[in-house]
């Protein structure tokens, strides 16, 4: 019997963790694709990687990858591996722990297979669409908090902006980790309880963690308040909020229009 997506994507997620590593704290090359955003040597060789390892396995999927040239035949695809090889460059090149490997299959739109892979703080999150999430084997669950003041959030600085919010910004106690797949498996956990961008995500950095999120009972939204979609033309989103269903929809609710 084939493999499932699942089970192919945590397979080739902790291949990429074996090649992660051997670079890591290694002095690799790095280059700055702009607007001091980071790519290594290692970013290219895990990609190259995933790419030929899940299309061998899936070759009538599309691919979309942050170190890979976009191909519009990708949209004519009916499923769709969205990958970040390295979500966490700069960590990952400052020798932190803080990075991970994101793996997503898509399906019309949305994501139906999700892996988020932390290879040196041996976190595995998992979730296939109606089957829940698990980290490292054992089912997780998102906070269903239902109150914003005080609340934990996992989100930059710039997010607490007054001209982001209708009237004062909220009272959140802010948290901050370098991997948007990782923050967004860290509020599945339960370990938070929201997470939150407003700017243009990629879809990269988000498919496999929104669905592990959304599988662990979080609401996860743009900053609009509407579903996320996949395998758009611009491969981007706008924003996401990640929370209990009552609270995303508070801390939506407070945001400017």
């Amino acid at each position: 019997m084939p493999a499932s997506d699942l089970a192919v994507l945590e397979e080739t997620a902790r291949e990429a963790g074996d090649i992660a590593r051997s670079f890591w704290r290694e002095d690799p090359r790095v280059w700055d694709k702009g607007g001091d955003d980071p790519v290594s040597e290692a970013d290219f060789a895990v990609d190259k990687h995933l790419k030929e390892r899940l299309l061998t396995e899936r070759p009538d999927y599309g691919w979309v990858s942050e170190e890979t040239e976009d191909d519009p035949a990708r949209l004519k695809a009916s499923r769709v591996f969205i990958v970040d090889p390295i979500d966490g460059t700069r960590s990952f090149v400052a020798g932190d722990k803080t990075w991970a490997h994101s793996l997503a299959v898509a399906e019309e739109g949305r994501i139906t297979a999700a892996c988020v892979f932390l290879p040196l703080r041996d976190k595995m999150y998992l979730a296939e669409e109606g089957k829940g999430a698990t980290l490292n084997g054992e089912p997780i669950a998102a906070n269903q908090n239902t109150q914003i003041e005080g609340a934990t959030v996992l989100s930059p600085k710039v997010n607490f902006k007054p001209e982001f919010w209708e009237g004062t910004p909220p009272t959140l106690e802010r948290h901050f980790r370098p991997s948007l797949a990782y923050r967004l498996a860290l509020v599945a956990e339960g370990r938070f309880d929201a997470m939150m961008t407003f700017h243009p995500a990629w879809e990269w950095d988000i498919a496999a963690g929104a669905l592990i999120a959304e599988e662990a009972g979080a609401r996860v939204m743009d900053r609009h308040g509407s579903p996320l979609t996949f395998n758009s033309p611009a491969r981007q989103t706008a924003g996401v909020i990640t929370a209990g269903q009552s609270l995303a929809e508070a801390l939506q609710r407070r945001l400017k229009r």
